[in-house]
């Protein structure tokens, strides 16, 4: 997550689910990367950005040769806790994988959970990607000055929704953007869904009054036509979307999601290996790369120790952030 305001600490965050490789011999030596059996779990429902990330993971890498019959299967709940809980009680399983992000690094939070992300092992980040505020296409919000003069008359009337519990990137980008429009966040009526799949149905049927996710999930309803896009929350404008950042529209801030993928603790040295070669073998194939430029995603790969060291910051930037926010 990066952000320039008063509130730096959060740094860089990246947006990255780390779709869990599988491995890259054909053989079944301990050298190799093959991992017959390989599940993947998204804490989530389907159609969010954890989910988009692990099936197209997967799918790159049974196309790039580098593994086969990768199981995807969701369980999602208390904004991906119910994952992480699961995930942690499969000690020793070097089989299972989870797709992550800075969601999950919040919903820790939010839901005082007694396992954390302390407790798994870290395999990789991999991406990120700028946040997005739409509406629907019926909104009667053209622009994000529109939008952000009605907010600041009355922001608990209206509502914010996104795809993440209360310290997710979902829920800290608006609190962000009011607290840079001089609004108290603590007076933000936001409303948290269960993954963008949740979100998207609620941001349709306008029953939230704006939405915040991640550019990659909403594509196809951004070119479609049944969301309007207002703006973007990263340093720049994303190539082939007419929508101004944030600091275009007035904004002192700016945003930047990550994802990643963790696994269960207790691996022995070679489970650990082997989870981690595939992801970089996944990382540096031509299906990801095309993935990365068809999904808007920014490679963000940072493996093993590295990815267990950001995460550790992030958990401290993301707990001093909500303690800045009043939250």
């Amino acid at each position: 997550m990066q952000l320039r305001t008063p509130l730096a600490l959060l740094g860089a965050a990246l947006l990255v689910l780390v779709g869990p490789p599988l491995l890259d011999t054909g053989d079944t030596s301990d050298t190799g990367t093959k991992i017959p059996g390989l599940r993947f779990m998204v804490p989530n429902t389907p159609g969010g950005g954890y989910d988009i990330t692990a099936r197209t993971a997967a799918k790159n890498a049974e196309d790039a040769n580098l593994t086969h019959d990768i199981e995807v299967f969701n369980l999602p709940g208390a904004g991906g806790t119910v994952g992480l809980s699961r995930l942690v009680s499969e000690h020793g399983n070097g089989k299972l994988v989870m797709s992550m992000g800075l969601g999950v690094v919040g919903a820790v939070h939010a839901n005082k959970t007694p396992k954390t992300l302390d407790d798994t092992t870290p395999i990789a980040r991999l991406t990120q990607e700028q946040g997005i505020v739409v509406v629907s296409k019926d909104s009667p919000y053209k622009t994000i000055q529109q939008l952000l003069a009605a907010w600041k008359e009355n922001p608990r009337k209206l509502t914010v929704g996104g795809g993440s519990s209360p310290g997710g990137p979902d829920h800290l980008a608006p609190m962000l953007m009011a607290q840079a429009a001089g609004i108290q966040p603590k007076s933000v009526n936001y409303i948290p869904f269960d993954g963008g799949g949740e979100l998207l149905a609620s941001i349709l049927g306008s029953k939230v009054a704006f939405g915040v996710s991640g550019v990659s999930e909403y594509l196809d309803q951004i070119k479609s036509g049944e969301l309007r896009l207002l703006a973007v929350t990263g340093a720049q404008r994303v190539p082939g979307l007419e929508a101004p950042t944030l600091r275009e529209a007035g904004l002192d801030t700016e945003f930047i999601n990550w994802r990643g993928i963790v696994a269960p603790p207790g691996l022995s040295d070679r489970e650990r290996e082997k989870l981690t070669s595939l992801v970089a073998k996944l990382h540096a194939s031509p299906q990801w790369k095309d993935s990365l430029r068809k999904h808007g995603w920014n490679d963000a790969y940072l493996a093993g120790d590295e990815f267990g060291d950001f995460l550790e910051a992030q958990n401290k930037s993301v707990d001093q952030v909500l303690k800045e926010l009043g939250l």
